[in-house]
């Protein structure tokens, strides 16, 4: 087929403008990506899903064109419109136009592949996760970025590996797509996560719970009220534990282990309220809990719908973590951050956190003139002597802030709740709480030894030594 066949009607001709200018345009973004240009996210989804969709369509009006032409001509008493089709390979001109044609399928397939390719691996970035529908899941992408899994894809956690499971999310994504575009979507974004993928293919291609034997030795400074802002330590003795198949299984681990099965039902949507634990041993043996305050007989407990504890249900938010404002000022006096000796840093800082804000942008600024005004107040010499140092932890306290609090998305202090540990949320204690009993009286423990040994509370300067350290 002859360039000027391809554009002697307006269809066809469209339709190769079309898909040429969308070739140099994904062509562009290609080679300035494999050079490592880094490009806005929203040109990654110009470049990588709409232009080859757009070029897709560009191809496809070359035929309809020639169609019409064909179609046009025979209407008006001219040809049949059929092709005659007339292969000699003895002519250098069919040669010719066969090598043509091949290589134009070739540019044309190795296009649309390369176009394929990077879509599938662009949709699977932390940029098109988090970037793409930014006002939403800013809150999401500012946690991520400073939690422990900071380098790991989005996609690894919430798709993993596997076709079926990729399906499911991009059919979700759509979904979510829709959601945006119509601002149909919750605010906050409700947690925890419905179906999603058992921790066993997910978590555990990396973690392996079976294999945490031992404990781990943990130090917690925070800081009081007072005007020297005094340090106390709790150090704890964290009985991680484990278990292999067949052996012994023991410490916190011990909840997930091959040996026995844990399934529980929820009564609400953030699973904070467990009326119902049902242990399964390894022999088969089984034993229901039910909370002493349960509104509901154990016949419509079991009736309930069961979930199978896993990693998730204590480790709720691993990549996405809101802190709490006294626990995100003490971390950030610990780390240097905000200078210790500064007059009751401490409580100006939290008071600072918790005052409440209609947006962001105001929230940085009171914060940050807030705390300067404090001490040119009340501390002048101070004030007048340590200006970087306030200016220092001015700058600390209004980022935390921003890192946790989104008025837009109604998110704010303790929204998002942390069920590791029970200090700041339930936690453990939704289960061990001596309340939760068998028909024959046994009880989940709320005994403070299960999971750790307190080798210090609240003390200015705590000596655990190996000799002080329980013995197994």
């Amino acid at each position: 087929m002859k360039f000027r066949t391809l554009t002697s009607n307006f269809i066809s001709f469209a339709g190769l403008l079309i898909f040429s200018v969308c070739l140099v345009l994904v062509a562009f973004v290609l080679v300035a990506d494999w050079i490592g240009f880094e490009f806005n996210p929203y040109i990654g989804v110009v470049a990588f899903l709409i232009l080859p969709a757009i070029a897709t369509f560009g191809i496809i009006f070359i035929p309809i064109g020639k169609a019409w032409e064909r179609r046009r001509a025979l209407a008006t008493g001219g040809s049949s419109g059929l092709i005659k089709v007339e292969i000699d390979l003895d002519k250098s001109s069919t040669r010719r136009r066969i090598l043509m044609l091949t290589v134009t399928a070739a540019l044309v397939l190795s296009f649309m592949a390369a176009a394929a390719y990077e879509s599938l691996v662009f949709m699977d970035t932390t940029t098109f996760c988090g970037e793409v529908c930014h006002s939403v899941m800013m809150p999401e992408l500012t946690s991520y970025q400073r939690s422990p899994h900071a380098r790991v894809r989005c996609v690894d956690c919430h798709i993993g590996e596997g076709a079926d499971w990729f399906v499911r999310s991009k059919l979700s994504g759509t979904r979510q797509v829709f959601a945006v575009m119509f601002e149909t979507y919750e605010r906050p974004i409700p947690t925890p996560v419905e179906n999603l993928r058992p921790a066993r293919e997910t978590c555990e291609q990396c973690h392996w719970p079976e294999k945490f034997h031992g404990s781990k030795l943990i130090v917690n400074t925070h800081y009081t009220d007072d005007s020297a802002n005094s340090p106390l330590k709790n150090v704890l003795l964290m009985k991680t534990g484990g278990g292999l198949p067949g052996g012994d299984a023991e410490g916190i681990h011990w909840h997930t282990s091959f040996n026995h099965k844990v399934e529980y039902v929820a009564t609400d949507h953030q699973r904070d309220t467990i009326p119902y634990v049902r242990l399964i041993h390894q022999d088969g043996e089984e034993v229901e809990y039910v909370a002493a305050d349960s509104p509901y007989s154990l016949e419509e407990l079991r009736a309930m719908p069961r979930r199978t504890m896993d990693c998730m249900d204590c480790h709720n938010r691993p990549s996405h973590v809101f802190e709490v404002p006294e626990v995100a000022v003490d971390q950030a006096m610990t780390a240097g951050e905000i200078a210790t000796d500064l007059p009751f840093v401490k409580r100006e800082s939290v008071r600072l956190l918790t005052d409440p804000y209609p947006t962001r942008e105001e929230a940085e600024t009171k914060i940050k003139s807030g705390l300067k005004q404090y001490y040119s107040e009340n501390y002048s010499e101070v004030s007048l002597q340590r200006s970087v140092d306030i200016e220092r932890a001015a700058a600390t306290v209004a980022d935390i802030y921003l890192r946790n609090v989104f008025p837009s998305m109604k998110i704010t202090w303790g929204t998002y709740r942390n069920q590791i540990g029970h200090t700041y949320a339930n936690g453990c204690f939704r289960c061990h709480d001596d309340a939760h009993a068998s028909a024959d009286g046994r009880t989940i423990s709320q005994d403070c030894g299960t999971c750790h040994e307190l080798l210090a509370m609240e003390e200015e300067n705590p000596t655990p030594t190996i000799e002080n350290l329980p013995k197994r």
